[in-house]
Order: structure tokens, then C-alpha cells, then sequence
């Protein structure tokens, strides 16, 4: 079996979990599927936020990665597919 890929890192800093959501998607259009995410953020909102997104848009999410990152890190595995259509204008509904 080949080795994993190293994570893509995303450093999302003191972005809102709003913006920092915009990011993701725009990153997650530019890997292929399997890929495991590292998103950095000190939003306290994302440990709530980033199950709850990843539900909704069939990504896998791998829930605190251990490190010595300044920011605490959050993982998710990229799918092929989304597993519902997603409103941009709304990206709270289905």
C-alpha cells in the first residue's frame, strides 16, 4: 500500500467560521477527492460548526488533529461528490 499523502493545510487564522467556510469550499474544488484537510482556525466556533457543515456537504469530518500547530487544527476528508446541493446564496439550506 503507497503511503498517505501529507494533509493539505488550510490556515484560516481568526476567520469567522462564515468566511472560513467560503475558503474550504474554494480549496476543496481544487484537490481530488480523498484528499484530508488540516484547517487551522482559533474560531471557537469551529469544532461545532465543521461537523455540522461537513454533514450537510457529505465531506468526512476527522474531528481535532494532534499537532504543534500555533491554531488549533481540524480535519476532513474531501468526497467526490457533495451529498446535497448546497445554496450559495443560503449555504445554511439544502
Amino acid at each position: 500500500m503507497p503511503p498517505a499523502d501529507p494533509p493539505t493545510v488550510l490556515d484560516g487564522g481568526d476567520l469567522g467560521c462564515v468566511r472560513l467556510r467560503l475558503h474550504l469550499r474554494t480549496l476543496i474544488r481544487t484537490v481530488q477527492p480523498g484528499t484530508v484537510i488540516h484547517l487551522l482556525t482559533t474560531d471557537p466556533a469551529a469544532p461545532l460548526d465543521l461537523p455540522a457543515w461537513c454533514h450537510l456537504t457529505g465531506h468526512v469530518y476527522l474531528g481535532p488533529m494532534p499537532g504543534a500547530t500555533a491554531a488549533p487544527a481540524y480535519g476532513i476528508r474531501t468526497t467526490a461528490q457533495q451529498a446535497t446541493s448546497i445554496d450559495t446564496d443560503h449555504p445554511w439550506r439544502r
